[in-house]
């Protein structure tokens, strides 16, 4: 069974910076995306950025230039580096496998638990 396990995540000021962390266990022979996804209160769940097994990446317009995802295809880690913070960056941060090859099977998708990050002064 897969497993994506979070850390990261708290309490930080306004323009300053945080970094998630989203951990793939589980026999993992390949994934072939990870991503962040965030969900504000009362919104619908969106994309932050995502990251191919190739390298490629995409962003949310609203985080370009101020979040960079990269991913250790080797560890099957997937970080998010966030900086200049807003308060509007407030919302569950979730990760998210793609397209998971194991030793026992595929599985299209799996998630992360979620981790709370709250930008406030």
């Amino acid at each position: 069974q897969v497993q994506l396990v979070q850390s990261g995540g708290g309490l930080v000021q306004p323009g300053g910076s945080l970094t998630l962390s989203c951990a793939a266990s589980g026999s993992i022979s390949s994934i072939y995306a990870m991503a962040w996804y965030r969900q504000a209160p009362g919104k619908q769940r969106e994309l932050v950025a995502a990251i191919t097994s190739g390298g490629s990446t995409n962003y949310a317009d609203s985080v370009k230039g101020r979040f960079t995802i990269s991913r250790d295809n080797g560890e099957n880690t997937v970080w998010l580096q966030m900086s200049s913070l807003k308060p509007e960056d407030t919302a569950v941060y979730y990760c998210k496998a793609d397209d998971i090859a194991t030793i026992s099977g595929r599985y299209l998708e799996v998630w992360g638990q979620g981790t709370l990050v709250t930008v406030s002064s």
